[in-house]
């Protein structure tokens, strides 16, 4: 069973940092595109960032939005099965519901986790 656990959302004033991490365990980790969606009520999931995995003849891809280029970061931990997402300089319109993904073509989740609420807010 393909389990995704997020941790450490909450709520944050607006330039605060936030570290999303995420727990995956039912899958090969090593070759499975991790990432970071969001979703607000009443509009679709976008993208945040994503990561694929160094191979013996590739290496990684991080892909970013742009609303959050220069702001958040993507990384993984193939050792500990983890991917996490640094945010830095948090905006209110950050504010959402954010998503680890799992897949094994790039912009193309196989699975989800439960998700874990950011609020950015004075």
């Amino acid at each position: 069973q393909v389990q995704l656990v997020e941790s450490g959302g909450g709520s944050v004033r607006p330039g605060g940092s936030l570290r999303l991490s995420c727990t995956a365990s039912g899958i090969i980790f090593g070759v499975h595109t991790m990432g970071w969606y969001r979703q607000t009520p009443g509009k679709e999931r976008e993208l945040v960032a994503f990561i694929s995995p160094t191979t013996a003849t590739t290496v990684s891809v991080i892909d970013v939005a742009d609303s959050v280029k220069g702001r958040f970061t993507i990384s993984r931990n193939n050792a500990k099965n983890t991917v996490a997402l640094q945010m830095n300089s948090l905006k209110p319109e950050d504010t959402a519901v954010y998503y680890c993904s799992a897949g094994r073509k790039l912009y193309t989740p196989d699975y989800w986790g439960q998700g874990t609420q950011v609020t950015v807010s004075s």
